[in-house]
């Protein structure tokens, strides 16, 4: 057992190093999306299934409320929360709409859509991200693996280099993590 959890302790490590040393610019990129959306006045959207909804809806808390530091609250919010619109939108349309007619319904033009689908391959996932391109919105993905469709659909994908979906999303919400610290920090240093 004790090597097991050292393996996956390691293998986890492992993606977080390949992180540092290949996706440093792609994190920045990232967080200067967010930044340039917020400070335009737009909000921050995102969604998925599963792990991914519930580090959707961390992400959002973390911007909302705060991080780490006390600051005006940057809006955000993700689509995956109220279980009426997404039951109603399942049951009208088919599970692949659910978060295609949110982004239809609550989105803008200086937003950001950030979709999160540790295979790249959950058809909602790409279909909310097609209507925030149909509407202009910058689209942001978080996947995993190869990244699938969905890596090729956004303005900027992260692609964690792992097929195991656990140690793919213990990267998503490290990303994510740093992301709303950059934010947080610019934010602080530059009230709205």
């Amino acid at each position: 057992m004790r090597d097991h959890i050292k393996d996956i302790l390691l293998q986890s490590i492992q993606i977080k190093e390949d992180l540092l040393h290949t996706r440093i610019d792609q994190i920045i990129d990232l967080s200067n999306m967010v930044i340039d959306s917020l400070k335009k006045g737009g909000k921050v959207m995102l969604f998925g299934n599963g792990g991914s909804a519930s580090d959707s809806q961390h992400i959002a808390a973390e911007l909302v409320g705060r991080y780490q530091k006390d600051r005006a609250a940057l809006p955000a919010i993700a689509l995956t929360t109220n279980t009426s619109i997404i039951t109603a939108i399942a049951n009208d349309y088919g599970y692949e709409a659910v978060f295609a007619k949110q982004v239809e319904a609550l989105g803008a033009k200086n937003d950001i859509v950030i979709g999160i689908s540790t295979s790249g391959k959950a058809r909602n996932v790409a279909a909310g991200i097609k209507q925030a391109k149909k509407m202009g919105i910058k689209t942001i993905v978080f996947t995993g693996g190869d990244g699938g469709e969905i890596a090729k659909m956004a303005d900027v994908s992260l692609v964690v280099p792992s097929k195991v979906t656990a140690r793919i999303q213990e990267a998503h919400i490290a990303v994510g993590h740093i992301i709303c610290e950059v934010v947080e920090e610019y934010f602080v240093s530059n009230p709205r």
